[in-house]
């Protein structure tokens, strides 16, 4: 070798035969990494074949295969008669100082800037026991009806169409159709496939319209408290977010009409049902000056109907979208609450022209949805399976709600208060301003209880001491459970 200091680079290289990559993908990463170092130069000639194998003790096909591996990749070139040579078009690196004994480091923070905005932080629940922000009970949920349907989709005909080419990306007729239907039947819309979009969840409906519709300063009003989640891609649009108080009735829609006496409001978000965080629902003089308000004014009402199959006390209030005669109204609802927020089953309803152009804006970020999901969960629709789950699990999580409430006043009445909910899968409770209610969650989950902390339901404005404990996803047992252990620790 004809460099002393060539020999000194390469007589430092090892190899693992055992390492399950072959020897001479190890030799090209080791070369590869000299030349990313600056150790090897732009332009250097290599060694040849011989000699690298004499001084590593390889096989001359392994080295040769090596350089033949790093010239395909741009990085050495190979001249007949002259050798082979550190490629002509790489730069000069600037220096730097090797970790890890010259390895690559783990890559924690990016070379580039990365400017921060408000995002929502994720709380994963990992207790055994937990009174969560209102999950159904994926025991109750449908599932094996699910994979039947999903595995038909499968194995049916039409597999080019399914599996080979890209689809509408506003979910699939099949599915629009059946959604149409089951939503004119059971929430009084007047809809064809043209006015549902397939989306994956609540909060993708919420971003998608945003972009869609939302331009930077657009006035965007929604009721304190509230759901972050929403509120964070109002941020993120760059609205102007204006916030007005709900009360027993639901949003309190005259301090609505004062803003709109002064301002262009663009979009109202409400969640009239059950509001989040509070679950009360939305008074039906309210619900119509809110449409009223709409119509004279022009703004978006974007209504989230986010567990309307869930509803105790009488049948559930028809959505706004079900009254609205001017398509002010883009309805958006989830399947999360019938069967568990691993699906992610959701969709839009609007005019025509609406969906139409949520489709094209949707392509920018998800070209289109599961399709294959989609027609699985149709056929349920189709078949009846999904209403007869809904009439099955409701009078389960009405036991269970009735019970939750029941020891919630007999075991922590004097350090709680809350109202019955007439619906959905959570009971609103405020505890007693003594109890610090972030100490109390981080204790609960010491003793294998998952509960919030309350810090989302926060405003500059609004400090009631309130959380959302969730009763649908829990056994009569483990409800009890946990209300032993909440009151313990109080």
């Amino acid at each position: 070798m004809g460099s002393p200091i060539l020999a000194q680079f390469f007589d430092g290289l090892r190899f693992d035969p055992s390492s399950g990559r072959a020897v001479y993908l190890q030799f090209a990463d080791a070369l590869l990494l000299l030349i990313k170092n600056g150790k090897l130069r732009s332009g250097q000639k290599l060694p040849g074949s011989r000699d690298v194998a004499a001084l590593l003790r390889l096989n001359r096909i392994t080295v040769s295969k090596a350089y033949e591996e790093l010239q395909m990749q741009g990085w050495l070139e190979s001249y007949v008669g002259r050798g082979t040579f550190v490629s002509s078009h790489i730069p000069e690196p600037a220096p730097h100082v090797l970790r890890h004994g010259g390895t690559a480091a783990v890559q924690k923070k990016a070379g580039f800037s990365v400017t921060p905005k408000p995002y929502a932080e994720i709380s994963l629940v990992s207790a055994e026991l937990h009174l969560d922000d209102g999950f159904p009970d994926p025991a109750l949920a449908p599932i094996k009806e699910l994979y039947r349907a999903y595995r038909n989709q499968l194995t049916r005909s039409g597999l080019y169409h399914k599996f080979g080419s890209y689809s509408h990306p506003g979910g699939s007729y099949f599915y629009r159709d059946a959604l149409s239907h089951y939503l004119n039947e059971t929430r009084g819309l007047k809809t064809t496939a043209k006015n549902v979009l397939s989306v994956r969840g609540t909060l993708m409906g919420v971003n998608l319209v945003c972009n869609a519709l939302i331009e930077e300063g657009d006035v965007i009003v929604s009721g304190v408290p509230g759901w972050n989640r929403a509120e964070l891609n109002f941020a993120h649009a760059g609205a102007k977010h204006i916030t007005i108080p709900v009360d027993e009735n639901g949003l309190v829609v005259d301090e609505l009409k004062k803003i709109c006496k002064k301002r262009k409001v663009r979009m109202v978000y409400v969640t009239p049902h059950h509001h989040y965080p509070t679950t009360v629902a939305l008074r039906l003089d309210r619900r119509l000056e809110l449409l009223r308000l709409a119509n004279e004014y022009g703004f978006i009402i974007f209504e989230d109907d986010y567990d309307f199959d869930f509803h105790y006390k009488h049948r559930p209030l028809l959505p706004l979208a079900s009254a609205d005669e001017n398509g002010m109204v883009i309805y958006c609802g989830s399947f999360s609450k019938s069967f568990s927020p691993a699906f992610r089953m959701g969709y839009l309803v609007a005019a025509e022209n609406v969906i139409e152009h949520l489709a094209k804006v949707r392509i920018l970020l998800d070209r289109q949805g599961d399709h294959i999901l989609d027609n699985a969960m149709a056929g349920l629709l189709n078949d009846g399976t999904l209403q007869r789950y809904l009439r099955k699990a409701l009078p389960v999580y009405e036991k269970r709600r009735n019970l939750f409430c029941d020891l919630l006043h007999r075991e922590l009445g004097d350090a709680v208060s809350f109202t019955i909910p007439e619906g959905g899968m959570t009971v609103w409770t405020e505890f007693d301003p003594s109890i610090d209610l972030e100490k109390l969650a981080q204790r609960a989950l010491g003793k294998g209880l998952f509960l919030s902390d309350g810090k989302a339901h926060q405003y500059r404005n609004y400090h009631a001491n309130a959380v959302r404990l969730g009763f649908a996803s829990s056994s009569n047992e483990e409800l009890t459970k946990s209300v032993a252990i909440l009151k313990g620790l109080i």
